[in-house]
């Protein structure tokens, strides 16, 4: 306990009237540790929450990065290079060692994954994920249909509405309609419909959403909000707006 720690080094620096310092200051830390709210039990929920997370984002890169049955160098190192831009080396480097450890080996139950997610995640975080799939699918150049299939079936278990898949998997897929699509709309509304869809894309990608101190997550929403941004203005220059 707290109490007898404190209370030892108060004896040791200050003697008898240090230790008993110590055991006063030692209960009170000890008391407030009771608290499940305390900053420190607070810290070491969220350092477990943080790891689970990055851990279970890692399975779920495997699952894509394995779909087409060819590992890519290229997609191994976007996803590396994600954990060090976000977590930093050291950090990166213990959750690849655990990863190796525990996961790599074993087939990923997408299900289970996704329900971690489900359970402990607000539905802008799961967004964020499937951003971040559909980036690793196309670290190399191009997103395989058995890439895009395996995503699909992963956003399906992270409960992502349809509408959303289609909009973010717009943003790695271009063609004529791209910039609609990310929008959320067809290329026959009205400029005034545009302008709509744009504001409430807009309000529901801003990174203030996403309500996550996580960098890899609020480096992901500034993208995609980036990405409805860079379609509005692909339909204004080609509407005058």
């Amino acid at each position: 306990m707290v109490k007898w720690f404190v209370a030892f080094l108060g004896y040791y620096f200050f003697r008898f009237p240090g230790a008993l310092f110590g055991f006063f200051i030692g209960s009170l830390i000890d008391q407030f540790n009771k608290n499940s709210s305390s900053p420190f039990q607070s810290w070491v929920s969220t350092s477990s929450k943080s790891k689970t997370f990055q851990l279970n984002l890692l399975a779920l890169s495997a699952t894509v990065i394995k779909a087409d049955g060819k590992i890519k160098t290229e997609e191994l190192q976007f996803v590396r290079n994600f954990f060090i831009s976000n977590y930093g080396t050291q950090q990166a480097s213990i959750i690849f060692e655990t990863f190796n450890e525990q996961i790599k080996n074993e087939v990923q139950n997408i299900q289970k994954l996704a329900k971690i997610f489900v359970e402990n995640s607000p539905y802008e975080t799961r967004l964020q994920v499937l951003y971040f799939l559909f980036g690793v699918a196309k670290a190399d150049g191009s997103v395989s249909q058995s890439e895009l299939s395996k995503i699909d079936q992963i956003a399906s278990a992270l409960g992502i509405r349809i509408s959303d898949f289609e909009s973010i998997k717009a943003m790695f897929f271009e063609d004529s309609d791209s910039a609609y699509k990310i929008l959320e709309i067809s290329p026959n509304v009205s400029d005034s419909e545009v302008k709509k869809a744009y504001r409430e894309m807009a309000k529901k990608y801003h990174p203030d959403k996403l309500q996550s101190k996580d960098p890899a997550l609020i480096k992901g929403a500034q993208e995609k909000f980036q990405e409805v941004q860079k379609a509005y203005e692909t339909i204004q220059n080609e509407r005058g707006l």
